[in-house]
């Protein structure tokens, strides 16, 4: 019989922004691992959604905002799998949106299941400069336009994922090009997106029948910005309830 699995999780604090890195941070990594790794699409056994939801500094104009759906299934007896991920995210004038396609093939491994992933992505950003407020009119500075400015950026990556009964570990780098997303071409290139590669394990010590701790990590790399770890260990009870903390350390020195 196949097994659904749904996890829902919306707090105010999963998802948090680092200096220098372009990609945004979640401190509860474990609930959106199809958005780090593409090759996690399937890895579950059965379909898994999730739903994280993010409002900062709320009653301030223009503060950030993060929402998002994740899906994942198996497909043809469990060794293929398909997901795709769809993200809004909001600052100040500028919008991005974010489709994203996974597709992973397992192939069977000591104690567990090699999954191997490639990830297709489309992402649509947006800023309205017509919506900017000075102390002196903005109209009068040609230097900054007046009108909506939208791009079209599409990326791939690529991922593994290995998963035994209590233990796993992934590796993956979610977007390979340096895409320009500069939203004026005619100035050259000013920013493009930079490559982040992720590292995650995890296991579970069972402490009893009802107990189990399950300590994780995940492991952020990008050249050029500091780097950054979330530490997590969370207390299982029942199988079906979970308390646990996380803790970031590098660059952001902030605590998840």
């Amino acid at each position: 019989m196949r097994r659904w699995l749904v996890s829902i999780a919306i707090a105010g604090g999963m998802v948090s922004s680092l200096f220098a890195q372009q990609e945004e941070q979640y401190t509860q990594f474990m609930q959106y691992k199809l958005g780090l790794n593409p090759a996690y699409a399937g890895s579950s056994g059965g379909i898994s959604i999730s739903t994280l939801v993010r409002s900062q500094w709320i009653g301030l104009d223009g503060a950030p905002e993060t929402q998002l759906v994740s899906f994942s299934i198996p497909v043809w007896n469990n060794n293929l799998g398909i997901g795709a991920n769809m993200l809004r995210q909001t600052i100040g004038v500028t919008s991005n949106y974010t489709l994203e396609t996974a597709y992973s093939y397992r192939i069977r491994a000591p104690r567990g299941f090699l999954h191997l992933g490639l990830q297709g992505s489309a992402r649509l950003i947006r800023t309205d400069f017509g919506k900017l407020q000075g102390t002196q009119p903005i109209d009068q500075d040609g230097a900054i336009p007046n009108n909506l400015q939208s791009k079209f950026v599409p990326n791939f990556g690529a991922g593994l994922y290995y998963n035994a009964e209590n233990f796993y570990f992934g590796l993956s780098v979610p977007r390979l090009l340096n895409v320009n997303i500069d939203l004026n071409d005619d100035q050259g290139t000013i920013a493009r997106e930079v490559t982040h590669a992720y590292l995650m394990t995890g296991f579970i010590a069972r402490l009893g029948d009802n107990l189990a701790l399950q300590p994780q990590a995940l492991f952020k790399y990008v050249k050029g910005a500091p780097f950054d770890a979330d530490i997590n260990l969370n207390l299982l009870i029942l199988d079906r309830f979970t308390v646990g903390a996380s803790y970031r350390l590098g660059g952001s020195k902030e605590k998840g």
